[in-house]
């Protein structure tokens, strides 16, 4: 089996999968305050979106450090562990993305205010999946 291919894999289908975890949370939050919003005849924001699409760009880390893996010459063991781990930082960033971006979802779409604060906390969780990206690319000369 070759361990460096599957660990390329790994990075960007774990990353994916925590994605998708954190886009279905915020998604969800983003559609029931949009319903609570119509049921007080309220306008639905659509600015909700930003906070259930945030999650998607650790699919995007763990794409190009799946490109930049495959490129390596690194020892197979070493690209395993690596792609586990940075595939599993990213998602585990991912999955609280959503859960930060629900949150701000529902604040915003009942109040009204507070936008910058609320993206400002998103943007905090997607900075872990930054440095797991950039690290690993250290990581790998």
């Amino acid at each position: 089996m070759n361990f460096g291919l599957l660990a390329t894999a790994l990075a960007m289908g774990i990353a994916a999968i925590g994605s998708a975890l954190g886009i279905g949370t915020a998604g969800q939050a983003a559609i029931g305050a949009w319903k609570k919003c119509y049921m007080s005849n309220k306008a639905a924001p659509f600015i909700l979106t930003v906070f259930a699409g945030a999650p998607l760009t650790q699919t995007i880390y763990g794409f190009l450090l799946m490109q930049q893996m495959k490129a390596s010459s690194a020892d197979p063991s070493f690209l395993l562990g690596l792609g586990i781990a940075s595939g599993v930082a990213m998602a585990i960033s991912a999955v609280v993305q959503g859960k930060a971006g629900a949150a701000g979802a529902d604040a915003l779409a009942e109040t009204g205010k507070g936008f910058s604060q609320y993206i400002t906390v998103v943007g905090l969780c997607e900075t872990v999946a930054l440095f797991a990206l950039v690290f690993s690319m250290v990581a790998l000369g």
